[in-house]
């Protein structure tokens, strides 16, 4: 897996998060992998998925929508 520094990655959040604090960042410039962090530390860890893995999750919420516990 790639080392990921987060001054190489354009981070972006979601158009839908609000200023609640419980947002998404998604990394882009990474060939090969999707980074996600925590919009409340971003200089923290990020979770990295293939981008395999993210495209299901990404289209898994956008058909069935988000779910809470």
């Amino acid at each position: 897996m790639p080392n990921i520094t987060h001054h190489n990655l354009t981070w972006q959040k979601s158009s839908y998060s609000t200023n609640g604090g419980n947002c998404l960042e998604v990394g882009a410039g990474l060939a090969g992998a999707v980074p996600v962090r925590d919009s409340k530390t971003p200089q923290g860890s990020a979770l990295v998925f293939e981008p395999s893995a993210w495209g299901t999750f990404v289209a898994t919420v956008r058909r069935d929508g988000s779910t809470t516990a």
